[in-house]
């Protein structure tokens, strides 16, 4: 499936394609290193790509494995399923248990966060650390901010463009950069190149709605906070995010006891692009120090 695609950069994206049946799709996945397991989920509308460089830095001592969401990267992308984040979730749950990962460690970013925590609130005695880049878990229903983000891209138009001209991975991926002397254009279209058709965009475009939709899950989530408390987590925040901004790191910060944290004073929502080689290095001091 990799050959076919000749938008793929295979000297920034060299790693062996692998599928996990879902029952409503193959689930595509990168399983690179040995050692103790670090699963990586990415959020709209990028996919494993976004973790290439800690991956090749990690992967030394790490068994690192990266998912692409169902209707993203290389997976399928059936037209007639709901792409709500609850349902990712599930299957990112199966997988887990399937690939019999123990000992834990989530790296998740933007809707990676509480698709990832979900299984996390709700098996804490597998997750040995987190790693969390620029996301939340929690409802922002009330959030003037996140609801007309969610009302606009979520609405008849924002659909309209994402669907036909890929507007989120075209216009909000670049408006989302802090630096982009880091984050080069080839880099950025390979952010939303996968989503090849407007039959192929769907995920992208469920995604900004259920910011408000999904209000009741990411509640859910929220509820179920303290099972994670105390779990090692490692904070890595691009300040000049146009979503995830400060206040949200300081809610993280005062809700973990065990907690590090670093900002990145001129990356965006995606650090792991920005800044990846700086953030895979506190990234493996971090594993080394728990």
């Amino acid at each position: 499936m990799m050959e076919t695609k000749t938008w793929l950069n295979r000297k920034e994206y060299p790693f062996k394609s692998n599928f996990f049946e879902t029952g409503i799709g193959k689930m595509h996945y990168i399983d690179e290193g040995e050692g103790d397991p670090i699963l990586f989920i990415h959020g709209n509308p990028t996919w494993s790509f976004t973790y290439r460089k800690i991956i090749k830095v990690l992967s030394v001592k790490y068994r690192c494995i990266a998912v692409d969401l169902i209707g993203f990267g290389l997976s399928d992308k059936p037209f007639n399923w709901y792409y709500k984040p609850e349902h990712h979730a599930k299957y990112i749950a199966a997988f887990i248990d399937q690939m019999n990962l123990k000992n834990l460690t989530l790296v998740v970013n933007d809707w990676g966060g509480p698709i990832g925590l979900s299984y996390a609130v709700n098996n804490p005695d597998n997750i040995k650390s987190l790693v969390l880049f620029n996301t939340w878990m929690w409802s922002v229903k009330g959030y003037g901010y996140y609801e007309r983000f969610s009302g606009f891209m979520g609405g008849k138009l924002g659909r309209f463009l994402i669907k036909y001209f890929n507007f989120f991975g075209r216009s909000v991926v670049p408006m989302a950069t802090g630096n982009k002397a880091n984050f080069p254009k080839e880099m950025q279209y390979h952010y939303f190149a996968h989503l090849e058709t407007k039959q192929d965009r769907k995920g992208s475009w469920v995604f900004p709605k259920e910011i408000i939709n999904s209000s009741d899950w990411l509640d859910s989530l929220w509820q179920k906070r303290q099972a994670i408390k105390k779990t090692p987590v490692l904070l890595l925040w691009g300040l000049k995010d146009i979503a995830f901004r400060k206040d949200i790191l300081k809610k993280w910060e005062d809700f973990f006891d065990c907690s590090e944290s670093h900002e990145y004073l001129d990356a965006g929502h995606y650090p792991q692009e920005e800044k990846g080689n700086d953030a895979a290095e506190r990234i493996f001091s971090f594993l080394h120090s728990i």
